[in-house]
């Protein structure tokens, strides 16, 4: 088993306790030590951003669980932070927490732009300048979420 993944086994339960996702590792070297960054987020059936306090726990309680079990052996500067807006989505979970979220998509060439409603099954529901819009998440070619500077609720 690589790093990466003896760190995701131990800091995913972790994340759990304060009531975040593993969302991923990603280790690399840095100087003398080796830099262990760990994504978190909260789980798909929310909405909004994951709480300071949240994020400042799991990463206590991540820190804890990689000390007790050795894992890097060698010295590591542990990083936990949040995916930020400008995480392309990738995966149906990504879709789920983009929901209320003005997003991006391109199918096909085609550029859509709208607010994520729902996702239901394997299909994403918009509503765009031009009305209700359905997309099948296979037909998905890139997507990110438009930063809003200004929004009405």
């Amino acid at each position: 088993m690589d790093l990466d993944s003896r760190i995701a086994d131990l800091a995913g339960p972790a994340a759990q306790q304060a009531g975040l996702e593993l969302d991923g590792v990603h280790v690399s070297p840095a100087g003398k030590r080796t830099k262990v960054l760990v994504t978190v987020d909260l789980p798909e059936d929310r909405t909004g951003s994951a709480e300071l306090d949240a994020v400042a726990d799991a990463s206590r309680a991540i820190g804890a669980a990689l000390d007790e079990a050795n894992v890097p052996s060698t010295p590591y500067v542990l990083e936990v932070s949040t995916p930020g807006t400008d995480r392309p989505l990738t995966e149906r979970r990504h879709f789920m927490r983009a929901r209320t979220r003005l997003v991006e998509l391109v199918t096909g060439g085609e550029t859509i732009k709208g607010r994520l409603r729902e996702v239901t099954g394997d299909r994403l529901e918009l509503d765009t300048d031009s009305g209700a819009r359905e997309v099948a998440l296979a037909d998905v070619e890139s997507a990110h979420i438009v930063v809003e500077l200004k929004r009405l609720d």
